[in-house]
């Protein structure tokens, strides 16, 4: 397994993203958003500096983290800004030799509202299939999207949608409902919707997160504290000789889309770096266990 991470959870800018990076190790970063516009938005002058930052400091692009049907639009948004959004992202991957696109399946309209499913499908073929035809991948994550529903969300989408695979994020479901499931729906269950998928999943997105009871909102924790079975993911996947990215995405001192918590560049810094490293921890302690077994 390659790891990776979402590099705007550690800084706003360029420079501190590839720092972040570097503090680590690693050589791939996720590619998100610069200076608060994602990697597709943002202007051409700024992406050719990106491009020859990345090659001066020898950092690669594990995915573009795309803003392409994400939770931030809904079904009924127009479907000419997604091949706006692909038609900018495409020859940008491929300038940067980056093979995967996240993709999502548009919002979650507020269950019992009609959700406009074949819609749904029928953009995801095209948006899929557009990348195919540019020799790239796009993958789909459970997010706050409708794909997120469930993981039996998930499994109608790799049946409508030909060749789709998956992102899957560990911490997602913990402050999802399970909408496959009858009243009260509970919270989902990370390991019950890995365990569903993991035949299509292609990359691994990590979060680990807490849902107190009456909260509306998780509490983000390290890896491995939370309640997203992160210990038994990882097992599974080394187990299984997954040999895909794992990118980081902690949401502990940065989380891109909430103003409200990213006050504090230098903490958000460091807060991503002691993340990654107790993230190689883990995982070299579940190879550990597996080798004494």
């Amino acid at each position: 397994m390659r790891l990776s991470g979402f590099t705007d959870e550690a800084s706003d800018n360029l420079e501190g993203q590839i720092k972040a990076t570097k503090a680590l190790g690693w050589d791939y970063l996720s590619a998100r958003t610069f200076n608060g516009q994602n990697i597709h938005d943002v202007a051409e002058h700024d992406f050719e500096i990106i491009c020859e930052q990345f090659e001066t400091n020898d950092i690669k692009v594990a995915e573009f983290g795309t803003l392409i049907g994400s939770w931030g639009k809904t079904i009924s948004s127009d479907w000419a800004i997604t091949l706006k959004e692909i038609e900018r992202c495409i020859p940008r991957m491929q300038k940067l030799s980056v093979k995967y696109a996240r993709i999502m399946s548009y919002a979650q309209n507020p269950w019992g509202e009609a959700q406009y499913d074949q819609e749904r499908f029928k953009r995801l073929r095209e948006i899929t299939q557009r990348f195919e035809d540019a020799g790239l991948v796009a993958l789909h994550e459970n997010c706050m999207n409708w794909g997120g529903f469930s993981a039996e969300h998930s499994l109608k989408l790799l049946d409508e949608v030909p060749n789709l695979k998956l992102i899957f994020d560990t911490g997602n479901p913990i402050f999802q409902r399970d909408r496959s499931k009858p009243e009260p729906q509970p919270w989902q269950d990370s390991i019950e919707f890995y365990n569903t998928v993991k035949h299509a999943v292609a990359h691994v997105h990590i979060k680990d997160a807490h849902m107190p009871l009456a909260a509306t909102e998780p509490v983000y924790t390290f890896p491995g504290d939370g309640d997203a079975n992160l210990k038994a993911i990882l097992k599974d996947l080394i187990k299984s000789d997954y040999d895909g990215f794992i990118a980081i995405e902690p949401h502990v001192g940065k989380v891109f889309h909430d103003p409200e918590a990213n006050k504090d560049e230098d903490h958000a810094f460091d807060l991503y770096v002691q993340y990654g490293r107790a993230f190689e921890k883990l995982i070299e302690k579940i190879k550990d266990g597996i080798s004494a077994h």
